[in-house]
């Protein structure tokens, strides 16, 4: 049962290219981890750069040995 709990800086995306994304990401999920549709769920969450801070202190940092890919920079 994979969850994703995406949260990135606002993209302005489309409905398409949103659509687009979630349905690659589900490809993915199927493929990598041998999950079904009905097991897969996302959570995506736009956080307006002023508050990125908060999500890196509170989320990644304290976190950083156990991240499957850390990030290049550092707040």
């Amino acid at each position: 049962m994979p969850h994703f709990t995406i949260k990135c800086y606002p993209k302005h995306l489309t409905e398409k290219e949103f659509d687009a994304f979630i349905t690659d990401l589900t490809s993915l999920a199927k493929k990598h981890l041998k999950a079904g549709d009905d097991d897969i769920s996302i959570d995506y969450t736009e956080i307006p750069a002023e508050k990125w801070k908060e999500v890196y202190d509170q989320e990644i940092k304290p976190n950083m040995a156990h991240l499957a890919k850390k990030p290049g920079y550092q707040m």
